[in-house]
């Protein structure tokens, strides 16, 4: 064995010997405690009187089978809406935090008008921005107005959530210290250079927890379009649901929408604890 090598005193075995134990314990403790709740749970939920008639409005198995394939296919369209609205959104909410943040005089009705457009997105229900944009720009009869009910649904929830992440990513900008701001300027490059090469990488990785929450919220709220028409989830399961006076269509669209968001909601916790290590150390 070479000088170099490290050899644990036995004080330091005894210290992971002991942290292992501890952790093994905690673990126990922690799934015991978990199957006493659930159970508890299980236990409360099945001796309630009215059990017997949710079972069967809520928990139907043939209802389940009958309405998955349609509300499965209505899925897929909320998947569509949210794969198309995502990049539009991260488009408009950064060229949005970038004009909030033009400081020229010249300038000040861009900045104005990014100002007006976060208060109102922010301002206005997502329910009223669809139903607004899904039947005011189709009673303007304009030349190229779209008229496909997805298309202003999307449009919809794109205006909607633009201004949420034009805040996010102005607040990723702004906690970027002045300082690199300065230290790129002495070095020659122009503003755009500057927020191109050092503002906005940085901006970026700090701020992909908070986006990647509020495109949990757009995943849901693309629910939202079945107002004005289109047959997504929702509406498939309504339909279902008006059909045959049963809820169980309800909870079919509920599952799929979790079995969707949670290892998103997962991921942005993973992503939050690993921003939070590297700043610790």
């Amino acid at each position: 064995m070479s000088e170099t090598d490290w050899v644990k005193s036995d004080r330091q075995r005894e210290r992971e010997r002991l942290r292992r134990s501890q952790g093994r314990r905690s673990a126990s403790v922690a799934t015991t405690s978990t199957i006493i709740f659930l159970v508890l749970v299980v236990w409360l939920v099945t001796s309630a009187p009215g059990w017997t008639r949710v079972r069967e409005t809520f928990l139907s198995w043939e209802h389940f089978t009958e309405a998955l394939p349609d509300v499965l296919d209505g899925f897929l369209l909320n998947i569509k809406m949210f794969l198309i609205a995502e990049p539009l959104i991260l488009i408009v909410g950064l060229l949005v935090a970038l004009a909030r943040g033009i400081k020229t005089p010249a300038f000040f009705p861009i900045r104005a008008l990014a100002t007006l457009y976060t208060d109102l997105s922010r301002g206005v229900p997502t329910i009223l921005v669809i139903y607004l944009v899904g039947f005011g720009l189709p009673a303007l009869r304009l030349q190229g107005v779209p008229v496909d009910l997805v298309t202003l649904g999307i449009i919809g929830l794109t205006f909607s959530y633009g201004g949420y992440v034009a805040e996010v990513f102005r607040a990723g900008i702004e906690s970027v210290h002045p300082s690199q701001v300065a230290a790129a300027r002495s070095l020659g490059l122009s503003h755009a250079k500057t927020m191109r090469f050092v503002v906005l990488p940085q901006a970026t990785r700090r701020v992909v927890p908070p986006l990647l929450n509020d495109f949990i919220s757009l995943q849901k709220d693309t629910a939202l379009v079945a107002t004005i028409g289109p047959i997504e989830a929702l509406r498939a399961a309504h339909i279902h649901t008006a059909s045959s006076f049963n809820y169980t269509p309800y909870l079919v669209a509920a599952l799929l929408f979790i079995l969707l968001t949670v290892p998103m909601a997962r991921f942005t916790d993973y992503l939050a604890a690993r921003t939070r290590r590297r700043r610790g150390a």
